[in-house]
C-alpha cells in the first residue's frame, strides 16, 4: 500500500506526541511512503524550532535529523513538477488551504497514493474532496 504523509503527519515518527503511535503503524502497514519534497525543510524546521524551545538538544537534534534523512532515502520523493503545482492550484481554489498544504495534496496525487495522512482536518477534507482516502492522526 503506498501511504502518503504530509509533513504535520510524518513529523510524528520522531517526536512522540497525540498521533504518533497511529504514525508508526501507518508506516509499517505501507509498501511505500510518498513524502512531497517539501516536507524535509518542513519537519527539519520543526526540529529546529524544537531545539531553539529547548525541548530538545543539540544531540537529540543531530539524531533526529539522521534519522529522517535516512528514511528519506527509501521513500518515494515528489518533486515540484507541472502536474503537482497544477494539482495544487485545484486544490487551493476548490478548498481553503494554505499553500503548502495544497502542494502536499498536489503531490499525493500525483503519485497515486493509495491513503493520505495528515494531522490537518482541513487538508484531510480537501484530500476526500480530490477522491483521496485520508486519515487523520
Amino acid at each position: 500500500m503506498r501511504v502518503f504523509f504530509d509533513s504535520s503527519a510524518f513529523v510524528k515518527r520522531y517526536v512522540s506526541e497525540a498521533g504518533t503511535e497511529a504514525v508508526l503503524a501507518w508506516c509499517d502497514r505501507a509498501s511505500e511512503i510518498g513524502l512531497s519534497g517539501i516536507a524535509l525543510p518542513e519537519i527539519v524546521a520543526a526540529f529546529c524550532r524544537l531545539r531553539r524551545e529547548g525541548r530538545i538538544d543539540d544531540t537529540q537534534y543531530r539524531q533526529l535529523k539522521s534519522l529522517l534523512l535516512a528514511d528519506i532515502e527509501d521513500a518515494a520523493m515528489c518533486d515540484l513538477s507541472p502536474e503537482v503545482l497544477a494539482r495544487s492550484i485545484d486544490s487551493l481554489e476548490a478548498n481553503v488551504l494554505r499553500g503548502m498544504d495544497a502542494i502536499h495534496l498536489g503531490s499525493a496525487i500525483a503519485l497515486k497514493v493509495d491513503v493520505f495522512i495528515s494531522a490537518d482536518q482541513r487538508q484531510l477534507e480537501a484530500a476526500i474532496r480530490a477522491g483521496l482516502r485520508a486519515e487523520g492522526v
